[in-house]
Parts: C-alpha cells; structure tokens; sequence
C-alpha cells in the first residue's frame, strides 16, 4: 500500500497487531495440525505421499531504497505454498507445488510482490535417493547451485525465482558430474507463468563432497544465451551482433582450516560478447568463520570480501569487463537490504551471530562498498545500473551499511525483525538525491 508517511504509522501498528495475534495459538493443540495432517499421510503411504505447506507474512517499511527515485513504501507481503510428492517406486518421484503470493492494500503492486496462485514447482526426478549411479531431474523447479552466488532462488523475496530445466548427473563415492540447462521462468500476470527460453544457461556443475581433508570442491563451466539486443539488461550493440553469449568458468572450496576456522572461496572468470562488445571479466568471494563460546552461548563470527569487475571504458564499443552475475540469490549476501549486487564491486562483510538460546539469535552484519572501476556503474541486486559516472570524478565510495536482526524458532514456526541502514558514500551523495536507504520488517513462517 504506498503509505504516506502520515498513514504509516498507523497502518503498521494494526498490521504489526495482527501479526502479533498469530502466535497467540501456540498455547493450543490444533495449531500444528497441519504438519500432523502431513505426517499422518506420508506414515499412511508408507512414505510414498510427502506433503509440504508455507504460510509466511512479512511488513515491510523501505525508506530510499531506490535512492530517492521513487517514493519511500510501507506494505505487507503474504505467501502461500502447497507441495506434494509421490514416489510410486524407489527409483522415481514426482513433485509439485502451488504458490500464492500477494501484497494486500499494496495499490498497483508490482509482479515481483505478487502472483496470485500458479504453479511454483512440477518436476520428475529418476534415481533420487541414489548414492551412486544415474540419475536425471526435469521441469520446473526451484534451484541452487553453490551458495547461491550465480545461480539461485532468492527465497526472501516475495515471490523466489524459479526454473524450467533439464539436468542428467552420475554420482561416485566423491563426485557428482552433472550437465544441466536451465531459464528462468518469468511472472505473467493474470496468466500462467511461462519460461523465458530465449535467455537461459547450459553447462556443467560438478561437486566433489571431502575431496580431501573433507574440503568440498565445485567446478563448473556454465554458458549463458540471450536473444535480445545486448542481453536482457541492455549492452552495447550493433547489427548483426545483437546477443549476448558469456562463457564462466569457476570453482568453489569449502571446509575446515585448523583451529576451528572454516574457509569458503569462488573465483569465476568470463569471456564472450554483450552485443557487439567482447566480454572478459571476473570475479572473488573469501570467506573465514569460526565459533566461539561466550557466556556458555554460541557465538559464530565470520569475515568475507568479495570482487567483481567492472568496465574501465564504457565509451569503449569494442570491450567490456562488467561481470554477469547470472542469476544470483544476494539476499543477505551483500546486506539485508538488498541495494547492490555482484557486478562493479569491492566488498568487505562481518556477520556475527549470538544464539542467547537454542531458539532465539541474534545477528548483527556490517557491510562497506567500493566500486572496482569509477566509471562503470554501480548495479542493484538484479543486475540493473542505479547510478554511473562517465568521467569517474564521483568517487569511488559507495556507502556502509548496518544490519542488526533477530530470529525466534519454535517448532514449525520461525518469527523474526530486522533493521537495516545505509550510511551513504562519496558516490551515492554525487550520483543519487543522496539519501540514506532505511529498511524496517517484522515476519512469520509457518512451515513443514
């Protein structure tokens, strides 16, 4: 409902009420019936019958969050979903689900808030409870590869991404080879959501789990096709040479170091042609954490920096080094905000995370911005330019950003709130209205 500020006040106060009034039931019996009825049928079924259900609502207040572009927003989101999957046999299952998301008083919402129900998930998977050997998954289907960082589902956003794809994988002892193809599927409103198959990715993703020393390695070649002019977020162009095709080529390594330290590090590098300029750029991500004990609580602390490159040139018609994301899940990876994505981009991150009880944490995150080249743009989290300066006399600063939230589990049931500001840059005050992006939310889920 794009509140004026006036009206928010009280619109969040009966919103945040009603929110509240859902925990009331917990003292009662029927409120996890659900979840009994879903375990009921799948004991029933001999496990053959799996039911799953979602029920989440969030409120949200954004503040700048398009840097003064747009006006500031105060809305709740409601998500629904309904799954099911049936294996007739142990070598065969078929899955589906139903989601519902809406944004009620929310007036001319856009699709990314709201798709009322359509069909999240209708998949069949050969082999998939196999240690070793074949296996294969088509249809749609909700996916991640990695952590997220290139292909992903954004889930905290109201409606999650998800795929129509093919994937054939064979498993060993210490490796999953796997070719895949996959495009996302796009939200038409008032009909049935379709693919976009004229932007998609094939490839290959192979894991090898405790390679050594139980350290997990990825290594993929993945190549991304679009038929629009420049790509499906604009390039340089020219006739005859109107796609984009870009090639990545990564790794991902992840385990233990010594002394209770974890690391986890992705390098990505890329070559091919947006439009009529050729492609070569490149990406990092570095990360440590450890756990400590602090008053006979846990306290997780880790420390990451990530790097995307950008264009050095952008009157350069022949080049360019702006790394493409793909299709990333940056929720909670570049700030809870979710201002800026994985193209142009020095960042440095902490995260620290108390669990003050084994259902309630806390989390605090702090998170600085630089640009990689001053004159290439600075990108939101789907990829799309915020703000540029040709000359690259804005500066290179982008702004800090402060996030502290908290979670509380119980049962079936996850409740949380959060705050997040941005504390603006050299850059943002030369480029935007130089506002300071503010971001307030309080959320349920009931999920089994």
């Amino acid at each position: 409902m794009g509140l004026r500020n006036d009206a928010r006040p009280h619109s969040l106060a009966v919103a945040f009420a009603s929110l509240i009034s859902l925990a009331i039931p917990l003292k009662a019996q029927w409120w996890d019936a659900p979840a009994a009825c879903g375990n009921e049928i799948s004991e029933q079924t001999d496990g053959k019958l799996t039911l799953s259900f979602e029920f989440r609502t969030r409120i949200e207040d954004k503040n700048g969050v398009d840097f003064g572009k747009s006006p500031d927003l105060s809305y709740g989101l409601v998500r629904t979903r309904f799954g099911l999957s049936y294996k007739p046999v142990e070598w065969l299952k078929f899955s589906a689900m139903v989601q519902d998301a809406r944004a009620p008083e929310y007036n001319n919402a856009p699709p990314s808030v709201r798709d009322p129900a359509d069909l999240q998930e209708a998949y069949v998977e050969l082999f998939p409870n196999q240690k070793t050997g074949f296996g294969m998954s088509a249809g749609r289907r909700m996916i991640s590869y990695g952590e997220g960082r290139l292909i992903g589902i954004p889930d905290w956003s109201a409606l999650s991404r998800t795929y129509d794809h093919g994937s054939v994988y064979y498993r060993l002892r210490r490796a999953r080879i796997e070719m895949l193809y996959l495009s996302p599927v796009k939200i038409n409103m008032g009909e049935f959501n379709s693919p976009v198959l004229g932007d998609h990715i094939w490839g290959t993703y192979d894991v090898f789990p405790n390679l050594f020393s139980q350290n997990t390695v990825d290594a993929y070649i993945l190549r991304r096709d679009q038929n629009r002019p420049g790509g499906f977020i604009g390039g340089k162009t020219s006739a005859g040479t109107d796609r984009l095709g870009i090639t990545t080529y990564g790794f991902r390594a992840t385990g233990p170091v010594t002394h209770g330290i974890r690391y986890s590090v992705e390098g990505a590098a890329q070559s091919g042609n947006v439009g009529a300029a050729s492609q070569r750029a490149f990406a990092w991500y570095s990360r440590l954490n450890r756990n400590y004990q602090v008053a006979g609580r846990p306290l997780d602390v880790s420390g990451e920096y990530k790097f995307a490159s950008g264009t050095r040139n952008p009157q350069d018609s022949t080049h360019t080094g702006t790394f493409d994301q793909l299709y990333a899940s940056n929720h909670d990876k570049f700030g809870h905000e979710d201002l800026f994505g994985w193209r142009n981009v020095h960042n440095l991150r902490s995260l620290e995370t108390l669990g003050l009880t084994k259902a309630l944490a806390v989390n605090f995150m702090y998170n600085s911005f630089w640009l990689a080249s001053t004159r290439d743009a600075l990108y939101n989290g789907q990829g799309r330019a915020i703000a540029q300066s040709i000359t690259g006399i804005a500066g290179r600063h982008v702004g800090q950003e402060v996030d502290v939230f908290a979670t509380y589990g119980f049962r079936h049931w996850l409740f949380g709130a959060g705050y997040g500001y941005l504390f603006k840059g050299e850059f943002i005050r030369s480029t935007t209205p130089g506002v300071n992006p503010s971001y307030a939310y309080v959320f349920q889920t009931y999920s089994f």
